[in-house]
């Protein structure tokens, strides 16, 4: 297959460059796009950008465009400085508009429970820590379905850490840097209970709530206990489509969530729904456990618990709560800002229940993918 080459380049009015290339495409580029994204202008050991966007003209003036003998553009400018160059490929594949390939860009498959009638998807633990494929593939289905299993994990809490570490820096919070999961006879959270947990996303009271879970079972031989996963896009997209007036309100109304013992006070006013720029659901943030005293105006409130009931009612839907018993061994690995987890109540008298557990950002995550990608 031939690699594009530079057909020809012109002005397009007096800010911005025409280009043909040798597939027949064409392509128009703004002036000062051009200035500023010139691969020359980006230091070469650190890609870092060195370029100074204020040392030219509000509206820079092409003197001349010339294609030279090794196949490169050159463009000479009219104001003091030097000339601007580009590869075919390069110049190509940066058209305006166009997003850059991203390994890290996987389509999120919304599930309910039945989708998922042979359990999570599963990994395998000496895999995902010897394999960087095995560990490519774990991250893609791990950010797809939100949810895998990873199983075969020998020893204790510092395996689970091994394989989150494959991924990037472990996020430290209020709770360290790991925690564990049991029954304690002082607790601070209610995880640290013999009581059933609702579905729920962890510290939704955090400015920026940790993006990847990882519960490792190191004992399960309680009465009880049994775990619970739903896919909180999935809940948000079907709000969406039955009741957009409650999905609205939910993504639009700021309200407090508030976490204190102590040591630490922490809180933070946010939308329950997370949308992005398109408004794609970005992030769930649901945790009935951490919802500070609602603050919200009179002629408001009533509207938002409406909403925030009719997405609670969702929680409780068996369609959407993929349950079962997690065994020692294996760890559930999920997007927190996604998926809910919850688990039944169980009784400490009849046996230990202790899982391991530690964050991951997702931008630590995301950084996994590319770098894997890239090598």
């Amino acid at each position: 297959m031939s690699r594009i080459a530079f057909a020809a380049a012109r002005p397009s009015g007096t800010q911005a460059l025409a280009v043909d290339y040798s597939d027949g495409s064409q392509a128009t580029y703004s002036l000062m796009w051009l200035l500023d994204s010139c691969p020359e202008g980006f230091h070469p050991q650190t890609g870092e950008r060195a370029f100074d966007l204020l040392s030219v003209p509000d509206a820079p003036l092409l003197h001349a465009a010339h294609i030279l003998a090794d196949g490169r553009l050159e463009l000479q400018w009219e104001h003091e400085g030097p000339a601007s160059h580009f590869t075919a490929e390069w110049l190509s594949a940066h058209r305006h508009g166009v997003p850059r390939p991203d390994a890290a860009m996987v389509a999120h498959r919304y599930w309910k429970a039945a989708d998922l009638s042979d359990g999570a998807p599963r990994h395998e633990a000496s895999a995902i820590l010897h394999d960087d494929a095995a560990l490519m593939a774990w991250l893609v289905d791990t950010k797809r379905f939100g949810l895998t299993i990873v199983h075969g994990i020998e020893g204790k809490g510092e395996a689970s850490m091994a394989i989150a570490r494959r991924i990037g820096f472990l996020r430290e919070t209020n709770f360290g840097q790991t925690f564990e999961v049991v029954n304690k006879a002082d607790p601070n959270n209610l995880a640290y209970t013999s009581q059933a947990l609702a579905l729920h996303t962890d510290l939704a009271n955090q400015e920026t709530p940790p993006g990847y879970q990882f519960l490792h079972c190191i004992t399960n031989d309680a009465q009880g206990g049994g775990s619970v996963f739903a896919d909180g896009f999935a809940m948000a997209q079907v709000l969406r489509d039955s009741d957009p007036q409650a999905f609205d309100v939910l993504a639009g109304t700021l309200i407090p969530c508030r976490f204190f013992d102590r040591d630490c006070d922490i809180r933070i006013h946010k939308p329950v729904i997370t949308l992005d720029h398109a408004g794609a659901i970005q992030e769930i943030r649901f945790n009935a456990h951490l919802v500070d005293l609602i603050d919200l105006p009179l002629e408001t409130v009533d509207a938002w618990y409406r909403a925030y009931r009719a997405f609670m009612r969702l929680t409780r839907d068996p369609a959407f709560r993929l349950g079962f018993r997690m065994a020692p061994g294996e760890m559930a690995a999920f997007d927190n800002r996604r998926i809910l987890h919850g688990r039944e109540a169980f009784n400490p008298a009849t046996g230990s229940r202790q899982l391991h557990g530690c964050y991951v950002d997702r931008v630590e995550y995301d950084s996994r993918m590319r770098m894997l990608k890239r090598h």
